[in-house]
C-alpha cells in the first residue's frame, strides 16, 4: 500500500473529511468528451473499488441557463466520483457547484485545461491559464458556496507561456484561496495551430517540472496526467512523491490493465475481480438502462477494449460493435461474445 490515511494527513496537513477522496486521488480515470459518461463509470467501478472517477466536463450554463440536470445523472454505486465543470463565470460556476454539490457528487472539479475552440470561445479551459486571478476568483466562489472539495485540472501554460514561470505563479495565485488539489497535465496546450487531437500529443510531456511543483509545494495534493499508459507507469510517479496519478485513453482502450490491479498495487486492498466477472455484473445494470428505454450500444461502446491483448479480443469488438445497434438487443449479445472471448481463451492455453 503506497499511503496510509495517517500519512496523508501528516504530509498535507488535511482536514479528515478529506482524506477519503485525498486517498482516491491517488489513481484517478480522466475526464474525457463523450467517453467518461455514467455508463463508462458504471463499468469502470465494477474494475475498481477505489480509482476516483471523473464525469465528462459539463458546462456552468448549461446546468444554470440551459435546465440540463440530466447531466448530472450517476448511479450511487459510482462513488468515489468527480464532477467536472467548465465555466469562467464566478457566480454561474457557484451555481452550478451547488447543484453538484446536491446531487452528491464527492468532489467539484474546474476544467483549466481543455484546448478546443468551442471551450475557447466560451472563455473556459486552458485559456484561462492566462488569467490566474479569474481561475482563483471562480474556485473561491465556488468553495463558498459548499462543503465538498472543490480542485484544478490545469496544462502546464498555453501558447507561448514558459512554463516553468507562470506554473509556480498559477499554482500560488490559486492556491491562496484555499484550493489545495490540483492535477497537472504535464503538456502546454497551444491554443492555435493544433486540434484538441493533436494537443493530447504533440506538446511534449515536462513530468520533471510537474515534480519539482510539487517539490516547491509540498503543501498541496498534486496529481499528474499525461501520456502515463499503465500501473507500471504510474507508480514510479507516487513512489517519488507525487500524491496521485490519473490516466485518460489507457483507461479507456484497455481498461483491465490500468483498474483491474489497482486496487490491490495502489490502495493495498484484497478486492480483485476479473474481467469476465465484470461483464457479469454488468448485466442487471444493461437489464435495467434497457427496460428505461435505453439502447445496448450506449454501454457496450464502453466495453470493446476489456480484453484488448488478449485472446478472442477481436471477435469481442465484432460482436458488439456489429450487434449492439440491432433493434432488440439485449445481454444475451453481451454474454455470447463473452462465451466467445472464453472459449478463445481456452483454446489458446490448450495450444500453448
Amino acid at each position: 500500500m503506497l499511503f496510509s490515511a495517517d500519512d496523508m494527513t501528516e504530509k498535507l496537513d488535511l482536514d479528515p473529511q478529506k482524506i477519503g477522496i485525498h486517498r482516491s486521488a491517488s489513481l484517478s480515470v480522466a475526464p474525457m468528451m463523450d467517453w467518461t459518461d455514467r455508463h463508462c463509470r458504471y463499468f469502470h467501478r465494477l474494475l475498481s473499488r477505489e480509482t476516483l472517477l471523473y464525469t465528462e466536463m459539463v458546462t456552468a450554463p448549461a446546468l444554470v441557463r440551459g435546465g440540463a440536470l440530466h447531466l448530472l445523472d450517476y448511479d450511487a454505486a459510482e462513488h468515489p466520483v468527480a464532477l467536472q465543470l467548465g465555466g469562467s463565470d464566478p457566480v454561474e460556476l457557484a451555481e452550478a457547484t451547488k447543484l453538484g454539490a446536491a446531487a452528491g457528487y464527492d468532489e467539484i472539479n474546474l476544467n483549466v485545461g481543455c484546448p478546443s475552440d468551442r471551450v475557447q470561445s466560451g472563455t473556459f479551459g486552458a485559456i484561462l491559464m492566462k488569467q490566474p486571478e479569474l481561475v482563483a476568483e471562480c474556485v473561491a466562489a465556488m468553495q463558498a458556496v459548499t462543503e465538498v472539495e472543490v480542485t484544478v485540472k490545469c496544462r502546464l501554460g498555453v501558447d507561448d507561456q514558459e512554463p516553468a514561470e507562470i506554473l509556480p505563479a498559477f499554482l500560488e495565485t490559486v492556491s491562496k484561496t484555499g484550493i489545495s488539489r490540483f492535477t497537472l497535465h504535464a503538456r502546454k496546450a497551444w491554443l492555435k495551430g493544433l486540434s484538441p487531437k493533436e494537443n493530447r500529443d504533440i506538446p511534449p510531456l515536462d513530468y520533471d517540472l510537474v515534480h519539482q511543483m510539487k517539490a516547491d509545494f509540498p503543501q498541496l495534493h498534486l496529481s499528474i496526467n499525461g501520456g502515463i499508459s499503465s500501473l507500471d507507469e504510474a507508480l514510479p510517479h507516487l513512489e517519488k512523491g507525487l500524491d496521485g496519478v490519473m490516466i485518460g485513453r489507457a483507461a479507456y482502450h484497455d481498461p483491465a490493465q490500468v483498474l483491474l490491479e489497482a486496487d490491490r498495487r495502489v490502495y493495498g486492498t484484497d478486492f480483485q475481480t476479473t474481467a469476465d466477472a465484470a461483464v457479469r455484473d454488468m448485466v442487471p445494470y444493461i437489464e435495467a438502462h434497457l427496460t428505461a428505454g435505453g439502447k445496448l450500444n450506449q454501454i457496450t461502446r464502453h466495453m470493446l477494449g476489456l480484453f484488448t491483448g488478449r485472446p478472442g479480443a477481436r471477435m469481442w469488438r465484432r460482436m458488439l460493435s456489429d450487434g449492439a445497434s440491432k433493434p432488440g438487443m439485449g445481454p444475451e449479445l453481451v454474454l455470447e461474445a463473452l462465451d466467445h472471448v472464453m472459449r478463445s481463451q481456452i483454446d489458446h492455453a490448450a495450444a500453448e
